[in-house]
This record gives C-alpha cells, structure tokens and sequence, in this order.
C-alpha cells in the first residue's frame, strides 16, 4: 500500500532540548489524519519536518513516496498547507489572492485563470471574487487560504 505520509523514528532536537523523541504513524492516500496533544508535545515540529521548514534530527519522514530531506523540491510539490493564520491578502481581492498563489507555486501561466475560477466556485466564493478580502468574514478568508493551499494542485507520486 502506498501511504500519504510515512514516519519512522522521528526526531528532532534542538541543543539539550527534545522537540521529538522517536514517532512513527503512518497516513493513508485518502485518510483524514489529526495531531492531537498538549502544548509543547510537538506537533508544530512534525508538520515543519514534514513541510521542509526543519531537517530532522534522526529518523524518516516520506511524502508520498519522498524523503522530506533527500528530496525536499518533490514532497513539497504533493502538500499543501494551510498556515493556522491567514495568509491571504487583505488589501486584495480573492482573484489576485488565488492568481498570486498560482504563481509561488509556480503554476503555469496558462492555469492560473481556470484553476483560480475553479476553486472560488468550489468554495462558496465565485460571486465575491472581485472583492477585496478586507471585507470578507474570517470563514470566507479560512475557505480563501485553503484554496490558496490547493492552487497548485497538490497530488501523491503514485
């Protein structure tokens, strides 16, 4: 069976202080998966080993199908991430949020029109496309970020 996410003995240090001591689990393709602990258990630590943001400090981390350290350009091809903040632009409107989106993820151009109509469609958003975010709710803007995460069309290897 091909999986998601693969961990085996992840962990991460930083100097004497232990972020992850040693976690595996495993993701399913298909498989809604949560971090669930209390602060400072390490889950922020897991997601920016799995995310490329830290190498860690022994283990294995995979993402469908590659090494987060050995090939960090292609896992983070497959993810898309929805930051816990925000990261659209108020001062924009949702279009230009989704088209800026399609260019850091290096969209090609020709894409960025159908795929940005396409997710303000799928997210309830299409009629206020046009609007500057500022004046969105804060779930119009959460529904705005994770279609911002899913531009580039975040897919596994198999």
């Amino acid at each position: 069976m091909n999986f998601a996410v693969n961990v085996s003995n992840l962990a991460k240090q930083y100097g004497y202080n232990v972020a992850v001591d040693s976690i595996s689990f495993t993701v399913n393709q298909g498989e809604i998966f949560g971090f669930l602990g209390p602060n400072g258990a390490g889950k922020t630590t897991i997601i920016r080993v799995l995310t490329g943001q830290t190498k860690p400090t022994s283990g294995i981390a995979i993402v469908a199908d590659y090494d987060v350290v050995q090939e960090p350009t292609k896992a983070k091809e497959c993810i898309g991430v929805v930051p816990e903040v925000s990261n659209v632009y108020d001062e924009m409107n949702a279009w230009d949020n989704l088209i800026f989106a399609a260019q850091l993820y290096v969209v090609p151009k020709n894409e960025w029109g159908k795929r940005a109509r396409e997710l303000l469609e799928v997210f309830g958003l299409y009629e206020r496309g046009m609007d500057q975010v500022g004046t969105f709710s804060r779930g119009m803007k959460r529904r705005l970020t994770i279609a911002a995460a899913l531009i580039h069309k975040p897919v596994s290897s198999s």
